[in-house]
């Protein structure tokens, strides 16, 4: 499989396991997270290690969860906002509009 239909066809089967889209789901809001507290940490000039120490966490956590290596727990979410100067917003939306 060589071409970018074949591989997009080939994700888009093995998204219709349930397991598999489940697991594709997790992934993705890992990764979403990840990278917004990075793009902020960068914004206000911050290394790992000083996001940890104001978040009371260690750089190699702080680096895992920016590369989308690990689900946190709210209250974990919550000490990175307060670390970003930020409030953690947390809500729903209907999946039509998430889809896009």
């Amino acid at each position: 499989m060589t071409s970018r239909g074949d591989w997009a066809r080939l994700r888009e089967d093995a998204l219709g396991d349930p397991e598999a889209a489940a697991a594709y789901d997790a992934a993705r809001i890992r990764f979403e997270l990840g990278r917004a507290v990075r793009e902020r940490r960068e914004e206000l000039g911050m290394t790992q290690a000083q996001l940890a120490r104001a978040a009371g966490l260690q750089q190699p956590s702080v680096a895992r969860f920016e590369a989308g290596g690990t689900m946190p727990t709210l209250p974990m979410l919550e000490r990175l906002a307060a670390a970003l100067g930020l409030r953690l917003h947390v809500g729903f939306e209907p999946l039509s509009r998430a889809a896009g």
